[in-house]
């Protein structure tokens, strides 16, 4: 990891140097709408422990409107497959 100092995670720089970046507060700000959006739908208790989906993704032209938001667990969510190479399939 390049935040590793002596075995350990330097989280201060981590944030600094990434999470700190406009950029990446835009998607957080992002993800937390969507979110947002399901628990209003749905209600708080159907997404409790869960992980905010998306059918189409964003990166392939899909949006954050609740018919492309859905709830998942977060080991279905965090888990996919991936070629030889290591890139995913």
């Amino acid at each position: 990891m390049p935040y590793m100092k002596g075995g350990k995670r330097d989280y201060k720089t981590e944030y600094n140097k990434y999470h700190a970046r406009d950029e990446q507060k835009k998607n957080r700000s992002n993800r937390n709408k969507a979110r947002r959006l399901v628990a209003k739908a749905k209600g708080q208790a159907a997404i409790k422990g869960k992980d905010i989906d998306h059918r189409k993704p964003i990166s392939k032209g899909g949006d954050n409107g609740l018919s492309n938001l859905f709830a998942v667990s977060p080991s279905k969510n965090r888990s996919f497959k991936r070629k030889s190479n290591g890139k995913m399939a």
